[in-house]
């Protein structure tokens, strides 16, 4: 199936969620926790995403994770990540316990499509403070596609991870988990970049990022996805594709929040104060914009066909 026909059925099919200028709503994606050994890439940054999602429980957001969230193409089993990361999945089971949790799958959990596979997994997680198991996410639903629609301006945003527009990443993705597995995981212990990773290869993001956002202005939809790792949040007037970054970079974890009927990028760090203390904090990054005036000035296909976004 060509990739627009296919990102569209997927929109046509995801399921929608109704929010309007009173939602509070914090987008993150490609977390890739791991197991805790020498290549998992959340560990550095496991403190940053706990604070961050400490506040936004504090504060009633609903949290969307776009997939990647958990490292199943390095680790084959989801029991080990939730072991090492108990406290990430006990902040996000608050969420769950309110109905302020949505989980969308990627290419490196894309086994959470066939969600028999986890589900034990994710029922319980065990407390060592209480020394037992404790409800995790038990009856959870883990989506390929989320459709946001504004109750009152009746717009929508799709919100997915992005590897639709991956022809490598998508179709063939089995074989790149067995690439990540068996060989790549050495070659990136002495400095080699996966050519296959979207994240770490250029041209392939720039070439994912140029089919999400035709797809956006030729179906006029606002679009917020991952993937590539690279946080984009465009300027009034150009075409609406939003992607949130990732968890997993050297000094950051980034995000996409929509509250007060408002979008914005934001950074979460560790920041310094003069007396040499170290805290981490929240920075805005982007924004804030008010959605309907993103809606209201939505680029046409033909204002942006000498662009080269449109072929």
């Amino acid at each position: 199936m060509h990739t627009y026909q296919r990102i569209s059925k997927l929109f046509q099919s995801s399921q929608q969620i109704s929010f309007d200028d009173s939602s509070k709503i914090i987008i993150m994606s490609d977390c890739h926790r791991g197991d805790g050994s020498w290549v998992d890439n959340f560990a550095k940054n496991q403190n940053l995403f706990f604070a961050a999602l400490d506040y936004y429980n504090q504060e009633k957001y609903t949290y969307i994770e776009l997939g990647d969230g958990d490292e199943l193409w390095e680790n084959k089993k989801l029991s080990d990540i939730i072991d090492v990361h108990s406290n990430a999945f006990w902040m996000m089971s608050r969420f769950y316990e309110e109905g302020r949790l949505y989980f969308i799958y990627g290419n490196h959990d894309m086994v959470k499509k066939n969600f028999r596979l986890v589900k034990d997994d994710y029922k319980n997680c065990y407390d060592a403070r209480q020394k037992k198991c404790i409800p995790l996410f038990p009856g959870i639903k883990i989506h390929e596609g989320i459709v946001l629609r504004h109750a009152v301006l009746d717009k929508k945003i799709f919100l997915l991870h992005g590897h639709q527009a991956d022809f490598f990443n998508y179709n063939l993705w089995k074989l790149s988990r067995f690439l990540v597995r068996y060989v790549w995981k050495f070659f990136e212990s002495i400095g080699v970049n996966d050519p296959t990773s979207a994240a770490k290869n250029y041209d392939k993001k720039k070439a994912v990022e140029i089919k999400l956002t035709q797809w956006s202005v030729k179906q006029k939809q606002m679009i917020i996805a991952g993937h590539t790792h690279r946080p984009v949040f465009p300027e009034l007037g150009e075409p609406l594709y939003f992607n949130d970054g990732s968890c997993v970079h050297p000094r950051c974890i980034t995000g996409i929040e929509i509250t007060d009927g408002n979008i914005m990028l934001v950074k979460w760090s560790y920041k310094t104060r003069k007396d040499g203390t170290v805290f981490v904090g929240r920075e805005v990054l982007a924004g804030p914009i008010r959605l309907k005036d993103y809606f209201r000035l939505m680029p046409t296909e033909e204002e942006f066909f000498a662009t080269g976004y449109i072929n």
